[in-house]
């Protein structure tokens, strides 16, 4: 069927993430389920613009964001594409379409008396979880990488005697990612301590678990744990709604370029494809250069 071999192009030419090929299934699945209900028929080929239009209104009827309905129609866009691209169409019946306009909400960050607490005044623990779970905040925050991206680090990937981190981000493409002499310090101690834990407890799986972060039966972390061992130690700090692993991603830019980094470094370092998602930090620094500007300017 036209959608599988859509997926599979997702999957083996563009390498999109299993997350991403999830969403760009379920929201054709959607507008698939939208046109057999509505207009009898499930054939993506044969909708043009007005349909798509109602999908919209009944996308929005359901409370759906403006963010979420935009998202469902970059799917579409991305699928229509293809379908010219192998002559399954004549015509784009996206070009008619108009997204909706969202607004652009600042990312959420920590500050820098935020993140000084949780690395220093926190407890984590002595044991196994609790130096692992302090070494996953501190690599998240030292580097900025994606929760994906930290999964996915090899013991083979840290490069200590450099002070190296080879990453593997989205579509497959790495990059190499400096780290300082205090986290390979703290990686060595980790290390040290990974290995103690394994050797004790789960000897079994000690040759054959490469992973950076495993869980306490020796397993490779996944995306749950992480959010949850972040969420955990990040409310402790701050009262933000939306606690997650991004969050010390966006903390990472912010702080890099309220302390002068070069905007180009930043996104090379964190592994944008453009400078105009960088640059999403820019505004956190001019809404800082507000307050002050209004705190101390006599006639502000």
């Amino acid at each position: 069927m036209l959608k599988e071999k859509y997926i599979d192009y997702l999957r083996y030419e563009k390498r999109y993430s299993a997350h991403t090929i999830l969403a760009y299934q379920s929201d054709l699945d959607d507008f698939s389920d939208f046109l057999q209900v509505q207009y009898q028929t499930s054939d993506l080929l044969l909708a043009d613009h007005m349909l798509i239009r109602s999908w919209l209104i009944s996308l929005f009827d359901r409370k759906i964001s403006a963010r979420s309905v935009n998202r469902k129609l970059s799917t579409l866009k991305s699928f229509y594409r293809y379908c010219l691209k192998h002559g399954l169409l004549k015509a784009n019946p996206m070009l008619k379409v108009v997204a909706p306009r969202t607004s652009k909400p600042l990312p959420v960050f920590l500050t820098h008396d935020n993140l000084h607490a949780l690395l220093h005044d926190v407890g984590f623990g002595a044991g196994y979880e609790g130096c692992r779970d302090k070494m996953i905040i501190t690599l998240l925050y030292a580097t900025g990488i994606r929760r994906a991206e930290l999964i996915s680090i090899n013991i083979a990937d840290i490069n200590l005697d450099k002070g190296l981190l080879k990453v593997t981000g989205k579509r497959n493409k790495q990059r190499i990612v400096p780290i300082g002499p205090a986290v390979v310090d703290s990686v060595n101690e980790y290390l040290l301590i990974r290995a103690g834990f394994l050797n004790k407890n789960l000897q079994w799986v000690e040759n054959n678990t490469q992973a950076l972060f495993v869980t306490s039966k020796g397993l490779p972390a996944y995306p749950r744990m992480i959010h949850n061992i972040v969420h955990k130690y990040l409310s402790l700090v701050a009262s933000n709604s939306k606690l997650s692993p991004h969050v010390l991603r966006h903390t990472f830019g912010t702080h890099m370029l309220d302390d002068g980094a070069d905007l180009n470094a930043i996104k090379e370092i964190l592994g944008h494809s453009s400078l105009a998602a960088t640059q999403v930090y820019t505004h956190n620094t001019i809404e800082k250069l507000k307050t002050i500007y209004k705190q101390a300017h006599p006639r502000a």
